[in-house]
């Protein structure tokens, strides 16, 4: 049984659809990312898991009760908001004291537990300090020792580090992690941001006009996306239409590329033949860096039936310090490579390219 389980979850505002008949399970002890653009739904889904907004249709259930129509004091949920909600006029103890006095806990208690937070998250001794002394990141410390300071089932996260610079960012979604790992709690963060949900997160929800896309660990969803809308938000990819030329039944099957007319070889699994039915047009993808090229000599002539390695011409070289970005033409057939290095080959010239069947995906 999932420690957090939503289903068939739909809200609208309006006419407007937030989410569209989502369903999620999430294990205790996972970090879990609600990932995607803005408005695609990701917020209105934490906010109904927060009890902040009741779903028109579905059910949410924790630890395999029914909390649906829980309240969100019910809960009993930590949650971190983007703009930290923290109270000007309240002192940093005060804040983080908040949620421990509105549960009516004993003084000592709540003084004990103020203490720990902050020493969790490196602020001890600024129980008297003024929230408008603190800096942006200090404050966002204080707003996460106020959520775990009363010992949530559940953390939630809404973009709570999109306010920081990128330096301070990178260091305290760093520490972020590790104290949620240390405490052994449950999170659901959200964030537009993809390598902050891959730095953070264990497994990940990719969602789209309120949908969810595909759910997996950050590695699976970058190298082995289902969809054509996570194949271009997660990177660079090169997305390729093509026709399936063999029988279902015979793997790796083999695609002929509308541009260019290629024939490559793609695994395809039993579970995806429906995304590539025979002689109707397809999509597959590579990522750039899963690309290899070498110049070509006039011995050298490519045999891309047998291994997926096809002729083509150099059309542009870009060079951004650690990576060069190749931009390649296979007789009509436009592709990007990222390799880190790229000595003997300049613009115009003719090279192998190499497209390793493992590395291609069937998307949906």
């Amino acid at each position: 049984m999932s420690f957090l389980s939503l289903q068939n979850i739909s809200k609208r505002f309006g006419a407007a659809h937030a989410v569209r008949d989502l369903s999620l399970a999430v294990e205790r002890g996972e970090f879990f990312g609600l990932l995607g653009p803005s408005g695609c739904g990701k917020t209105t889904t934490l906010r109904m898991i927060a009890g902040l907004e009741q779903p028109d249709t579905g059910s949410l259930a924790l630890d395999g009760a029914d909390i649906t129509a829980y309240a969100p004091e019910r809960r009993g949920f930590g949650m971190v908001f983007q703009n930290y909600a923290l109270f000007p006029h309240l002192n940093v103890f005060e804040n983080i004291a908040f949620g421990l006095r509105a549960r009516r806990l004993a003084n000592s208690e709540v003084t004990e537990r103020v203490g720990n937070a902050l020493a969790l998250v490196q602020l001890p001794g600024y129980e008297r300090r003024r929230v408008d002394e603190l800096s942006g990141g200090q404050q966002q410390r204080v707003a996460i020792a106020r959520a775990i300071a009363i010992e949530p089932a559940l953390l939630l996260f809404d973009e709570p580090l999109s306010n920081l610079d990128v330096s301070l960012r990178e260091e305290t979604r760093a520490e972020l992690r590790e104290l949620v790992l240390r405490l052994g709690l449950t999170a659901v963060y959200v964030t537009h941001d993809q390598e902050e949900a891959f730095a953070l997160c264990d497994r990940i929800s990719l969602m789209n006009e309120g949908r969810i896309m595909q759910t997996g660990a950050p590695r699976e969803l970058y190298e082995r996306p289902t969809e054509i809308f996570v194949a271009r938000f997660l990177g660079r990819n090169n997305i390729i239409m093509a026709r399936r030329l063999s029988a279902s039944d015979e793997t790796p099957a083999r695609f002929f590329t509308i541009d260019g007319g290629h024939t490559l070889l793609v695994p395809v699994q039993r579970s995806s033949s429906g995304l590539a039915p025979i002689n109707k047009n397809s999509t597959i993808s590579i990522r750039p860096e899963h690309i290899s090229i070498s110049k070509a000599t006039g011995a050298e002539v490519a045999q891309e039936a047998a291994s997926n390695t096809l002729s083509a011409k150099v059309r542009a070289i870009n060079f951004s310090g650690a990576t060069t970005t190749v931009r390649l033409d296979s007789d009509g057939l436009a592709l990007e490579a990222l390799v880190l290095e790229l000595d003997t080959i300049s613009v115009g010239d003719l090279c192998n390219v190499r497209l390793p069947p493992e590395r291609i995906s069937v998307l949906g």
